[in-house]
């Protein structure tokens, strides 16, 4: 699991199409602001992660980056994932680093 800048991940992003972005809040939260990653609650992630492509490059974000390094963790141990990216300071340092007018809680 690597943990990297929102600048890096959106670099990533823009530079390879096969990555899966995942934002792992709550519907609630994500309706309040989000960058455009899927939404898929961690809860859920942790009993549908066969779902997801565990080859591609997997990037995760949440308020502020635990939750998402916490299921990540799972998915690397439990599900065999290889390709974690973690969102430093999750949605918060998206709106750092990226969108300035981003609306969070």
């Amino acid at each position: 699991m690597k943990i990297l800048k929102a600048s890096s991940c959106f670099e990533l992003m823009k530079s390879s199409p096969e990555i899966q972005c995942i934002d792992v809040r709550e519907p609630y939260e994500y309706e309040f602001g989000n960058c455009g990653f899927q939404n898929i609650p961690m809860e859920t992630l942790r009993h549908k992660a066969d779902l997801l492509n565990k080859n591609l490059h997997t990037i995760l974000i949440c308020r502020s980056g635990k939750r998402a390094e916490a299921i990540g963790n799972l998915l690397e141990v439990e599900h065999g994932f290889e390709f974690i990216i973690i969102v430093e300071n999750g949605i918060l340092g998206w709106q750092d680093e990226i969108d300035s007018n981003l609306t969070i809680y």
